[in-house]
């Protein structure tokens, strides 16, 4: 069985290109957004790497360098105005909800139902004691996990 060194200097190519979709794969599962630069700083450094002859050391320079920079780049020229609308993660969809309308799915009993809002079902609690039938128009004001609190619009 070859070494890793020995493959890695025989596939620098592959190498880099599975760091870089093992950084894909984690950002998947996460949604954090901020893995996306070093899945694409990889996917760079494996060209370099096997076009410009990197050795070992200076691909990992290069792919630290990229990926420091492109994560740096990217807090600058992301949506401010988003962001502080938010106070969240920009991929937190949930946050994105405080002010949309939708539907009550459901009549609220005891102050709970569900309502459809933004093309997705979810738990709902009403902000204040009023009742709604279902098919009320609804306005988010709040998300607690994957809970929203709504008031009739």
């Amino acid at each position: 069985m070859a070494d890793p060194m020995s493959l890695y200097l025989a596939h620098p190519l592959w190498t880099w290109l599975a760091v870089g979709a093992l950084f894909l794969a984690v950002e998947v599962m996460t949604g954090s957004s901020w893995l996306l630069w070093p899945a694409g700083s990889a996917a760079v450094t494996a060209f370099l790497a096997k076009y410009a002859g990197l050795s070992p050391s200076e691909a990992a320079l290069v792919f630290a360098l990229l990926t420091i920079s492109s994560a740096l780049l990217a807090r600058r020229y992301l949506p401010k105005s988003w962001l502080r609308r938010t106070g969240q993660d920009i991929n937190d969809t949930t946050a994105r909800l405080v002010g949309r309308q939708g539907r009550a799915v459901t009549a609220f009993a005891a102050r709970s139902g569900r309502v459809f809002v933004d093309g997705k079902e979810w738990p709902a609690e009403l902000e204040d004691g009023e009742a709604l039938a279902a098919g009320a128009r609804v306005e988010v004001t709040g998300v607690a996990g994957a809970h929203l609190t709504v008031r009739g619009a």
